[in-house]
């Protein structure tokens, strides 16, 4: 079994507590879903937000949800570059699998398809 990385990042309107919460759950729930994961499978989950969220933690939304108490969560900024994708909350799952890293299924919703769509794309 590896550590494998899957990537996700979701988009907000606005900085505002619900939105950042609701728009956390909902890449999480995405990024599970397509991988077919369990909480007991993440290693952890490293959050980034633009330096344009500070309304709420992105992981306490998860920490509420049942079965995901005890997953590791760590946020911090992402680096602020000119031109950069505003209102981002972007993830780096860790999960231990079978699967190899080509066949992890990552998970870019709302604006932030324009990031990866080699990776937005459905295959």
């Amino acid at each position: 079994m590896s550590v494998r990385g899957i990537r996700g990042a979701i988009t907000v309107e606005a900085n505002d507590s619900k939105q950042i919460l609701d728009a956390s759950v909902t890449l999480l729930n995405a990024i599970v879903e397509v991988n077919g994961i369990l909480p007991e499978d993440i290693a952890g989950i490293m959050i980034t937000v633009t330096q344009d969220l500070d309304a709420a933690f992105p992981a306490k939304s998860i920490r509420q949800l049942e079965g995901w108490e005890f997953v590791p969560l760590m946020c911090s900024l992402e680096i602020a570059v000119e031109g950069s994708l505003e209102r981002c909350i972007r993830f780096m799952v860790l999960a231990n699998t079978d699967l190899k890293q080509s066949d992890m299924r990552h998970v870019y919703l709302g604006e932030a398809v324009k990031l990866r769509p080699d990776l937005s794309a459905a295959r």
